[in-house]
């Protein structure tokens, strides 16, 4: 009797096996056919109205938008699915649409997928002043938007400025967060020695974009000589290990034509250009100028752990993974140490910084396999 129930447990186990491939296989489909729909159909609505979208602008179909009180703010989401809530927390320069193909992808595999703008960006409110984007605004924004989801947990994905938001949000408030896919950059402790803009300067001169970034005012007047879509181009096309520059003397001529790769259309920028057209820049590159004000504000971390499971994700061609001496301490005890959950690192070989868009399906199948184990 004994033999014959463990023959039926093996056959049992075998099965769940392989249907759980089936689902997977088929998960991975729906994923990306949704994924290539979403970048060809036409935008029939404006986002910002609500309601369900269709399109370039939307996002594709099914994708539903909204407007949350948080925090003292208005904020702009973005969602889709059914399911425990994945948030997905964009950089600069970019928007909840930076994340439409792992919108549609995670839905399809039972998640409800949530992008919101962040404070300062697309439909969100811009407040003024510098210092209302401080850490703290930033993470507690995401803390408000998770009450009002009605969640006590959700898992988290970010990716530049909103993997630094994630880290934080993962730091101040870890019982919010089950599980968390960063995505650029990763997390680095806090170095009492030194501010954050001092350091960089210090390797790269003033030249280095964070440094340009900081005086109010300059970098805006230089990206309205250049103009908006080709700001974005910039930035978006920026393949390269080297770090950025932006010269005192102007970013290149307003007449550049840049070649877009596969990944990225004409209608992505007109997309991206229409939202910064309407709220400028100045709100993203207040997060920049409020990176010594938080290494202030964040003394009370100084030696804190990352104490939430965590995935890494980087392109080997990101600018980010060729800061001195980022390898080693991504690679070796350095970033364990500090988050000690971290259960994998996955370099991508010849992908760059915008890596969610440059290699959504293999983004999204990574998110959904460390997530689902939760």
């Amino acid at each position: 009797m004994g033999a014959e129930l463990r023959t039926a447990w093996k056959s049992i186990t075998y099965t769940m096996l392989i249907l759980d491939e089936m689902v997977d296989f088929v998960c991975n489909l729906c994923s990306h056919l949704c994924c290539c729909r979403a970048v060809s159909e036409p935008e029939t609505q404006n986002p910002a109205s609500g309601g369900e979208m269709d399109g370039g602008g939307g996002g594709g179909e099914g994708i539903t938008h909204r407007t949350v009180a948080v925090n003292g703010i208005n904020m702009h989401v973005a969602e889709k699915g059914e399911g425990p809530v994945v948030l997905l927390v964009h950089g600069f320069p970019e928007l909840w649409y930076t994340w439409r193909h792992q919108i549609h992808g995670l839905a399809a595999r039972g998640f409800r997928a949530v992008a919101p703008d962040l404070r300062g960006f697309g439909d969100t409110d811009a407040p003024p002043g510098v210092s209302s984007y401080s850490i703290f605004h930033l993470v507690g924004d995401l803390v408000a938007l998770i009450d009002s989801l009605g969640q006590d947990q959700v898992f988290v994905v970010g990716h530049d400025w909103g993997a630094m938001v994630a880290w934080s949000l993962c730091m101040f408030r870890p019982e919010k967060v089950r599980a968390v896919v960063n995505l650029s950059v990763a997390f680095t402790p806090r170095n009492p020695a030194r501010k954050s803009v001092e350091y960089l300067r210090s390797l790269y001169g003033d030249d280095h974009y964070v440094c340009r970034f900081q005086e109010p005012g300059a970098a805006e007047a230089e990206f309205a000589r250049l103009g908006t879509a080709l700001v974005l181009e910039k930035f978006y096309t920026y393949h390269s290990p080297d770090p950025l520059f932006i010269p005192k003397e102007g970013w290149g001529s307003p007449d550049t034509e840049i070649p877009l790769p596969s990944w990225l259309s004409k209608d992505d920028i007109k997309y991206y250009a229409s939202k910064f057209e309407k709220t400028g820049f100045t709100g993203g590159l207040n997060y920049y100028r409020c990176l010594d004000l938080n290494w202030e504000l964040t003394a009370p971390w100084t030696g804190a752990h990352i104490k939430v499971p965590a995935k890494f994700i980087v392109g080997d061609v990101d600018l980010t993974y060729h800061t001195p001496g980022i390898q080693d301490y991504i690679h070796k005890v350095g970033f364990k140490s500090y988050v000690p959950l971290l259960e994998e690192v996955v370099v991508m070989k010849g992908v760059g910084h915008f890596i969610n868009e440059e290699k959504p399906h293999e983004i999204t199948v990574h998110i959904y396999n460390f997530i689902k184990k939760f």
